[in-house]
């Protein structure tokens, strides 16, 4: 599928998303008109709305990347929650018991959560190139093993904090808040006090989380898109069969994939601790952020740059769903349902597709090839 008509579907699957949303307010007795209204103004009617919806679709832009870049190799990785879970303790545990200045302890911090998610996703590509094993089964099973892993560590005497639902506070060096002492200083308030809007937009925990994703989205796509790295496993995700006779080592590029899908989900987790909560929590179950990362996958086209606005919006959805619940008493369901609207409609061309190639419909003749991006 071309680029522009990508695009476009894209576009009007989120159109149709909201329709099919205001037909189920309409249907439930509710003002589909003043709910989205109300959705909208919960994001955009005071900067430090837009701050959370931005910290709110940092984490998912992030997994979705990860989810993407697998997916551009042709494996699907559900395990971006598990990776996400590591990426998370293992810069917990870099902020708490390394002493760095500031700025290289939240680099290294970084650094060692992308490290966790990396080897995580790592296993499960291992284990795929020598032993065939499918990637649904082991990213699952991974997903699982994090967080119990993660609440083990987490209890252990040298890290459980006071409560002992937490571990310690990372150390104020690794934390990658924007102007985090500047901001409640006099200068400070004095400072953004100036600029319209800058003192509620700073009020929240905003962070370089944001930067750090668009930066992750423009190197995923550079890697898949003018490297020969990239090149070889977009060719592996295409047909593995025909990049072996070509000389491509399969097994390496399967390795590799999984390596850096967990490596973006691993910062994912990173930038969400250091960031946000300062700290990991005992986990009774998944957090949800790899989940939704692949839904920011498929609306993005398996494509990682997309998946910065794809997540946004999901970030937006999602933190404005929460105005429309609270000030209205809609149910939040309802923003699960549009989402889960767009992504059916931006994936129903390609199951069209699957089908017509199925049972033979509409094949074209030989000689005629489709354009392959």
């Amino acid at each position: 599928m071309k680029k522009q008509n990508r695009v476009l579907l894209t576009l009007f699957s989120v159109f149709l998303g909201i329709l099919v949303g205001a037909l189920v307010l309409l249907v439930a007795g509710y003002n589909p008109l003043e709910a989205y209204a109300q959705l909208f103004r919960g994001v955009f009617s005071n900067p430090k709305y837009i701050s959370w919806a931005i910290i709110r679709s940092t984490p998912i832009i992030l997994t979705g990347i990860s989810v993407a870049f697998a997916m551009r190799t042709g494996l699907f990785n559900i395990g971006a929650e598990g990776q996400f879970v590591m990426g998370s303790l293992g810069a917990a545990l870099a902020g708490y018991f390394l002493k760095l200045p500031p700025g290289l302890h939240a680099l290294v911090a970084i650094l060692t959560g992308a490290l966790f998610g990396a080897v995580w996703g790592g296993i499960a590509g291992f284990l795929k190139a020598r032993r065939g094993i499918n990637e649904v089964i082991t990213t699952i099973m991974l997903n699982w093993i994090a967080i119990y892993f993660s609440n083990f560590i987490m209890g252990t005497k040298a890290f459980v904090g006071n409560h002992v639902q937490v571990s310690k506070e990372i150390l104020p060096s690794a934390s990658t808040r924007m102007l985090a002492e500047f901001k409640t200083s006099p200068e400070g308030r004095e400072f953004l006090a100036r600029i319209p809007g800058a003192v509620d937009f700073f009020s929240t925990h905003v962070n370089w989380g944001f930067v750090i994703a668009i930066l992750m989205g423009f190197l995923g796509w550079y890697l898949l898109k003018n490297t020969t790295k990239g090149y070889q496993l977009r060719a592996v995700g295409l047909n593995s069969d025909a990049a072996e006779y070509a000389g491509i080592n399969v097994k390496k590029n399967v390795l590799h994939a999984m390596l850096l899908a967990g490596m973006f989900a691993g910062i994912g987790g990173a930038t969400q601790m250091l960031g946000v909560s300062h700290r990991v929590s005992l986990l009774a179950g998944a957090q949800g952020f790899g989940f939704d990362g692949i839904a920011v996958a498929l609306i993005a086209a398996s494509n990682p740059l997309a998946c910065i606005p794809a997540g946004l919006l999901f970030g937006a959805l999602q933190y404005g769903g929460t105005s429309m619940q609270s000030q209205l008493r809609i149910p939040f369901e309802v923003i699960n349902i549009i989402i889960g609207m767009i992504v059916l409609f931006v994936a129903m061309p390609y199951l069209f597709t699957l089908i017509s190639e199925k049972f033979g419909i509409g094949r074209k003749k030989e000689g005629k090839t489709d354009d392959v991006e």
